[in-house]
């Protein structure tokens, strides 16, 4: 990848928007050794091959055991007996085909590791380390140690005596305008208070655009002190200008230089411990001693501690103590010791996946110089994992007896492992943390066995920017189910999954096929969802359902796990508020500061236009009440859509907009040009000058408001000739009209185009607030206006306009890059900036913004879908202390990671009686065979049970009772029916009912009356 145009954006299309153009430019010249191919070396070797160096090779001497396809998920039992690397090595290879991917079946070797940039060791002895360890170290060869053993894990990396970091974090650049500069010693700068300002202490700036105190401008970068969420001090600013209006600060990223110790010194240095869970500190201290322990019981004994060996673990303890006595730690967490004792032999895939996906990501640090690497040990363990009730198993019920669970088998025995195939699990989602979790749950054995069974349900279909990170998926399923390959993809890596794949979205137009008996035959749900609002739904369905759900998400190097667990922790909750991150109305109609907000301006339009205008036209075409229904939303909104159904539905000879052929789309697109980029920018000038003052005499064009200036069409300008081309060939799509991106042809074209002349008008009122546009939304149409609508309402009744064609309404997708969509996008969105003075964005940054795509990398899903499979073993146990259970929040480019308990559910009183969201009551309409309950009958029910009684009750928004004595004696069923007016659907076995107490009328949160109609 030497040039930028060799960068398949296609294939790396999600991650680019985490690394970006740059560092993959550096990794794609990077050569990585992986030794060891166990399933954490090819958890390692997956990541790193999707994430596009040049060439990996992936070494190992040993021959595939049975314990090995407990995580190795390229290996299957017709493997067994052969070298883990050589089968391995093509699988691996299909992953990514600009990355080199070979094997090597011969020892580690001087030789060998020269070859590379990047060593990574798996598996591998202590003296190993140190020696491979010290030659990397001398070579500048970047070094990173992993190793997994039963549920505990290390990581160490080692890059160097001089390691230069470009971007420490990977977070964008902080960008803010400026609504004043002190002249002081130190100068305090005020930022604009739509946005906080997002610098730290010691960042340095830049300015740009300044007003009065223009010195600003042409300095250097200048370190700030922070003072507040809007206002930071720069230094001395006495001697310079008065300050005036506007300006801009760009943060500027400083490279940071680190320095590594070689691994035989690093073991002695505690400091270099990085902790991820920090109710462990002293579990994490002591597996630093604990794995160098294990070396020398290996190195002795020639083999691991044996499976719950309490004569293996005292052994074990005595070696930790004699590190110990030179360590000197303040507490040896000694039950820890004895629990990696009793577990070494297990190889599980979730610690690999979680592991792997840490080690892979600082394989890429390494190679891209991006984000800040591990400095420079880090432990992790998932001990709660293990039975909460302490006692001593027989090492016979942890034996490994050929299968090809073993290595899950010697942590958890194998009656663990019959449950765990007896699940019934329902999987949501079969995207990037979808795929990592059916591998996962194929090595794991998840409803595996002859009464388990997943269910997997996702809508979309594969698509080529998926396969960066949706690891099962291949080039040849482009276009098939997402779910569908995935299931079979999972039945490949262990053929005796049961499962069944879907294509349904979840939400309540599906609740026919997952129901109430459907959620009630589940064991729990994981969730791998890429959207809040269908992660609220589900988690409402597992409330409802009394089931506990898996669920995590990721956004770029970021990721956070939630459990769910009936009656312990707290749900995920309904959705909170985004209303404080959407742009104003009237920013992006009149006041754009920010490329989002041109750019959401491009995306409005890009709607408008080709989408909401022609479907507005196919609605009245079909469906005679569509007037009708457009006048009900109002005078000032229906004239504006039934205006844009007649000007569409009218030739342009006839007044109105429609073209009949491809040089009206031309002439098209040119006047629209001028109108959006000439005369709507001339009219706001007109009503708004530049030199305009507020009613308390400050200057209007200030603060987050920039005074914009009107563009003049120039056809040899590229910027203004792809808006007319994308432009015209858009609007000849939506009339069937082939267009052509043959710029000479159109060019010609434009010559003969006639714009019309525009004077602004001193009677067009723009508004300055959304409060200002909401009330002109209200207010009725002024004499000409109702006159306008009268007219407009006369030319659609006309009888021949209903023959007219139908319109082909454009649906924006945003990854074909021959559609015209995004050449339109970037186009108005880059003239709409150079209007406002708006430094313009490249169609990569574009295609993010406007796309609303959410960053992605394999390595964060990894970790992610590892961490979820963790809390997956506990819910399969049953365990019931919230201690054992953890959420997670990690960041993968600083080494950031919170594990922490889940909160309780929050608690409210009715009557004095504490409740949680948990508490229901459930009720059954129907009790052994007889006639279904009346409503009297179900208060009497509620009495009963918990000596409250029912004094309203509610259906949704429906008032089934409150004082309705006559419907005390009919059947709740139909009383539903009688106040919705509907029937309940046939899949409706439960009503949700909200009741109000007597004892209680003000509370405003009670249980849920769960009345099963069956």
């Amino acid at each position: 990848m030497s040039e930028i145009s060799e960068i398949d954006e296609g294939f790396y299309s999600r991650q680019l928007y985490v690394l970006g153009h740059e560092a993959m430019h550096r990794m794609g010249s990077a050569k990585v050794l992986i030794a060891g191919m166990k399933g954490l070396g090819v958890e390692i070797a997956k990541n790193v091959v999707l994430s596009g160096v040049k060439h990996v090779t992936v070494q190992d001497e040993g021959m595939t055991t049975w314990s090995d396809l407990s995580s190795q998920f390229f290996l299957k039992e017709s493997h067994l007996g052969q070298n883990r690397a050589t089968c391995s090595v093509q699988q691996l290879a299909v992953l990514n085909p600009h990355v080199v991917v070979t094997d090597y079946t011969g020892p580690l070797d001087e030789n060998l590791l020269l070859q590379y940039q990047v060593v990574v060791l798996t598996d591998s002895s202590l003296e190993d380390q140190k020696r491979f360890g010290e030659l990397c170290h001398s070579h500048g060869i970047k070094f990173i140690v992993a190793d997994t053993k039963g549920l505990c894990g290390q990581l160490f990396c080692d890059f160097g005596e001089k390691f230069e970091v470009l971007d420490r974090d990977g977070e964008m650049p902080a960008s803010v305008m400026i609504q004043s500069i002190s002249k002081d010693n130190p100068g305090v700068v005020i930022c604009t208070d739509d946005q906080k300002h997002g610098l730290s202490d010691g960042d340095k700036v830049i300015f740009s655009e300044v007003q009065g105190m223009t010195e600003l401008n042409n300095m250097g970068p200048v370190e700030i002190k922070v003072r507040g969420q809007y206002s930071f001090s720069i230094g001395d600013t006495s001697a310079l200008s008065e300050y005036e209006r506007g300006g801009v600060v760009n943060e500027v990223k400083q490279p940071v230089l680190l320095k590594f110790k070689p691994l035989s010194e690093a073991l002695q240095d505690h400091d270099l411990l990085v902790m991820n869970d920090f109710g462990k500190i002293s579990r994490h201290k002591t597996l630093h001693l604990a794995f160098q322990a294990l070396h020398s019981f290996v190195k002795k004994e020639k083999r691991l501690p044996g499976l719950w060996s309490q004569s293996d673990a005292d052994y074990l303890l005595t070696i930790v103590r004699e590190l110990n006595e030179v360590a000197q730690l303040e507490e040896l967490d000694e039950v820890t010791v004895q629990s990696l004792s009793y577990t070494a032999q297990g190889d599980l895939a979730p610690i690999n996946a979680f592991i792997g996906g840490l080690a892979a990501q600082e394989v890429i640090k390494a190679c891209s110089r991006k984000f800040t690497p591990l400095q420079q040990w880090l432990y992790f363990d998932a001990l709660e994992c293990l039975p909460e009730e302490k006692h001593q198993p027989t090492e016979c019920s942890f034996a490994m007896n050929g299968t090809r669970y073993d290595g899950q088998i010697a942590v958890f025995g194998s009656a663990f492992q019959e449950k765990l195939q007896r699940q019934k699990y329902f999987l949501v989602g079969a995207g990037a943390i979808g795929c990592e979790l059916l591998k996962n749950f194929a090595l794991m054995g998840l409803g595996a066995g002859d009464d388990g069974h997943i269910t997997i349900t996702d809508m979309d279909l594969i698509e080529r920017s998926n396969l960066n990170r949706q690891f099962l998926f291949r080039t040849r399923d482009i276009g098939e189910p997402k779910s569908k390959v995935a299931a079979r993809a999972a039945c490949d890596i262990n053929p005796q999954m049961r499962i069944t794949a879907h294509q349904n979205r979840l939400d309540a137009d599906s609740e026919g096929v997952y129901d109430y008996c459907f959620f009630m035959g589940l064991d729990g749900v994981a969730a791998a969802l890429d959207n809040v609002e269908a992660r609220v739904y589900l988690d409402g369905r597992c409330v409802q359902h009394q089931k506990p759900m898996l669920e995590g998400g990721t956004l770029g190097t970021k990721g956070h796990t939630l459990v769910v667990v009936p009656h312990l922790t707290e749900s995920y909750g309904p959705a909170k508020s985004s209303s404080s991150n959407a742009i104003p109305l009237c920013t992006l109609k009149n006041f754009p500061h920010r490329i989002e907000h041109t750019l959401q301006w491009a995306r409005d339009q890009f709607e408008g236009l080709f989408k909401q205008t022609p479907e507005n036209v196919n609605f009245f075409l079909r469906d005679t009440a569509f007037i009708k229904r457009t006048l009900d939303l109002g005078d000032t909104e229906a004239l504006e859509i039934l205006g844009g159904v007649w000007s569409s539905l009218h030739d342009m000879e006839a007044g109105g907009q429609r073209p009949k052929s491809w040089e009206d789309c031309v002439r098209w697109a040119r006047c629209k040009w001028e109108s959006l980029f000439n005369n709507d920018i001339r009219q706001l000038l007109h009503c708004f000058p530049p030199d305009e003052k507020t009613t308390h005499g400050l200057p209007f064009w200030s603060g987050s408001k920039r005074c914009p200036h009107p563009l003049t069409f120039d056809p040899s300008n590229t910027t203004h000739i792809e808006y007319v081309m994308a432009g015209a060939n858009l609007y000849g799509q939506i009339y069937g009209i082939k267009g052509t991106r043959d710029f000479t042809s159109i060019r010609g074209i434009l010559e003969n185009v006639h714009v019309p002349a525009f004077t602004p008008k001193s009677s067009v009122k723009i508004h300055v607030t959304d409060k200002e546009m909401e009330e002109e939304k209200k207010r009725e149409c002024d004499d000409a206006e109702k006159v306008r609508l009268e007219e407009l309402k006369g030319k659609l009744a006309s009888p021949s306009l209903k023959s007219s064609a139908q319109m082909y309404p454009i649906d924006f997708e945003k990854d074909e890059d021959s559609n015209f969509h995004m050449d339109y996008i970037v186009a108005a969105s880059n003239l709409r900036a150079e209007n406002y003075d708006i430094p313009a964005a490249d169609r990569h940054k574009s295609k993010r913004i406007a796309g609303r795509i959410i960053p992605a990398i394999a390595t964060t899903t990894a970790a992610v879908a590892g961490l979820m499979c963790l809390e997956l073993y506990k819910l399969v146990q049953g365990h019931q202390k919230i201690g054992s259970y953890r959420t997670a929040y990690i960041n993968l480019a600083v080494q950031y990671f919170v594990m922490s308990q889940p909160s309780r559910p929050q608690q409210f009183e009715v009557a004095g009686k504490k409740f949680s969201l948990w508490d229901d009551f459930l009720v059954e309409g129907r009790r052994s065979g007889q006639q279904e309950m009346t409503l009297e009958d179900l208060f009497q029910c509620i009495r009963e049970k918990c000596n409250l009684n029912v004094c309203s009750l509610f259906y949704g928004n429906s008032v089934l009772f409150n004082g309705h004595k006559e419907r005390l004696k009919k059947r709740v069923s139909d009383v539903v029916k009688e106040v919705t007016k509907e029937d309940i659907p046939p899949h409706k076995k439960m009503l949700e009912l909200i009741p109000s107490f007597s004892e209680d009328e003000d509370c405003e949160s009670v249980p849920t009356i769960r009345y099963l109609y069956l």
